[in-house]
């Protein structure tokens, strides 16, 4: 039995107008915007669409994975490369259109591996893939770190049918070099932008991931979080991000930060494609499915815990978080309010703590199972070859991280195990697992952050507002964590984080799900180049 492959749009026609309004346009961000609005309101197909909509066309035939990847090298062309320089995709894959088309035939065939078939993906480089594209954290260090391997979430991303596109930017080693290091920031890759409002930072590690999603460059991404980096750059630039419970995502093949925190997770437009794409990563688009257990009513009859003590100081994100909570209630959900949470005295310094032990003892596994080629196969090498071998390296911050990682001892030392104790204690048992508990509560609810802050090439990444979010208590305790957009503030956006107890994915996820769709928040980036372009403020510091 094969498909007809029917189209209901001039696909070739349509990437030969972007191209060329792209093109025209290079020159003035604020035309830029213009043309680019008009190409996805009058030839909406993919760009915009969620991942769900492109896998339905996909399996009808109304799409083909060539078509599709295609479009998209077309438009990292003129937006990433070109255009607005967003220089969110580090790597393309040379192998991706020879995926897809013989992805096209088996679904001509009949044969559909599911509902990730033929969808273009997007990897953090972090993330070792199979693909002729070595992964290299963003350094020069490794940047011939190419060893043949999938990890096992792409071994099984690649058995439900996705096309591995390329390779996103990253802040250089997942943020944990320096004190002053840069979001989106490295040394291979140089600033990633965020597509909102250009000098604003894409935040996080995941930052390429994050800005390639919003900008329609893939139908979806994989980032990691040792603590923040899906949460961040999700929420920053409009997007959804999910940070599974540590340990139902393989870590192997992941150049690490942390074994107790790190994980890696889907970040895309919509919960249902964070839901399809966590079913890829594990494994389970056949069987009992994290998309399957969405519904719209999941939030009728929940207790949901409202942290305030995490809502900040900031008005508009505390208005656009009472408005997020209305659409709860008219959901069902029963809200509580939780006013206070205080973690002990030494939280934060053992916590770092924690990741230093940790990182020195997972990354010198991991760079001792590289290839030959990789000519740092220690922490200590690596520290060596960034005092001596590499100038652009050091020429934007120092370090300190990797060399106070590097004073650390064993992790069978007591001081390590009595700060990892300390830290699970008061964000599990003393934590989340108490919140849930003492209140009956099915899961918790806050703002994931502020508004995206100034890029900061001199001082490194800032964050104004106060406290705002507790994404933290999810990433330390190793808990599900999602963010969906709950609106936006002068053109940039901000998400509402759903977290729960470890476990529970999928109770995370439905939330979301019923939230989202009836508030339908997300916003479409503008390119603009700074904030005084946004109209209300444009008028407002403009003399008259």
């Amino acid at each position: 039995m094969g498909i007809l492959m029917r189209r209901k749009f001039p696909f070739g026609i349509l990437a030969l107008a972007l191209s060329a309004l792209m093109m025209s346009s290079c020159s003035s961000p604020q035309t830029n915007v213009t043309s680019i609005s008009q190409v996805e309101v009058e030839n909406p197909a993919p760009f915009g669409w969620s991942l769900p909509k492109i896998s339905a066309a996909l399996q009808s035939g109304e799409l083909s994975s060539s078509e599709l990847v295609a479009a998209y090298l077309a438009r990292i062309e003129e937006i990433d490369r070109s255009g607005p320089q967003l220089q969110s995709v580090l790597t393309l894959n040379p192998d991706a259109m020879r995926r897809a088309k013989a992805l096209d035939v088996e679904m001509a065939a009949g044969n559909s591996r599911g509902p990730l078939h033929g969808v273009p993906i997007l990897v953090k480089d972090n993330i070792e893939t199979s693909d002729p594209m070595p992964t290299t954290a963003g350094s020069t260090a490794l940047q011939d770190n190419l060893n043949h391997r999938d990890a096992p979430l792409i071994a099984s991303l690649r058995d439900a049918g996705a096309v591995i596109l390329g390779k996103t930017n990253l802040s250089q080693w997942a943020n944990f070099r320096s004190n002053t290091s840069i979001s989106g920031w490295s040394a291979l890759g140089g600033q990633t932008r965020n597509p909102h409002i250009l000098d604003r930072s894409p935040c996080g590690s995941s930052a390429g991931s994050g800005v390639a999603v919003a900008a329609f460059l893939t139908s979806g991404a994989i980032g990691t979080e040792t603590n923040g980096s899906i949460s961040c750059p999700s929420s920053r630039n409009g997007i959804v991000g999910f940070k599974p419970t540590v340990g139902l995502v393989s870590q192997n093949l992941i150049i690490p930060i942390s074994s107790t925190q790190d994980t890696a997770g889907p970040m895309t437009l919509s919960v249902e494609g964070a839901a399809m794409m966590l079913d890829g990563m594990t494994g389970q688009s056949g069987g009992q499915s994290f998309t399957r257990l969405l519904e719209k009513s999941a939030l009728d009859g929940k207790r949901v815990g409202v942290l305030r003590f995490a809502q900040g100081k900031i008005p508009a994100v505390r208005d656009r978080f009472e408005k997020a909570l209305l659409v709860l209630e008219e959901a069902g959900a029963v809200l509580i309010d939780i006013d206070a949470y205080e973690p002990p005295k030494s939280f934060w310094n053992d916590a770092f703590a924690v990741l230093q032990w940790e990182f020195k003892e997972t990354l010198n596994a991991y760079l001792a199972s590289t290839g030959t080629q990789v000519q740092t196969r220690s922490l200590a090498e690596l520290i060596a070859f960034n005092q001596v071998e590499s100038k652009t390296e050091q020429s934007l911050f120092d370090q300190d991280v990797f060399e106070m990682s590097e004073a650390r001892t064993e992790l069978d030392d007591p001081e390590y195990l009595k700060a990892l104790g300390l830290v699970l204690t008061a964000t599990r048992q003393d934590g989340i697992d108490k919140m849930l508990g003492e209140n009956q509560l099915d899961l918790l609810v806050a703002p994931t952050g502020a508004p995206a802050f100034l890029i900061d090439p001199v001082f490194g990444d800032g964050f104004p507002g106060g406290n705002t979010g507790a994404g933290w208590l999810a990433a330390i305790a190793g808990y599900p964590h999602l963010t969906v957009p709950m609106g936006s503030i002068h053109a940039l956006p901000v998400g509402i984080s759903f977290m729960g107890a470890a476990g529970q994915d999928a109770e995370v996820l439905a939330a979301g799900y019923a939230y989202e769709i009836r508030s339908a928040k997300r916003v479409t980036p503008q390119f603009l180049p700074s904030a005084d372009a946004v109209p209300s403020i444009e008028k407002a510091v403009t003399r008259q």
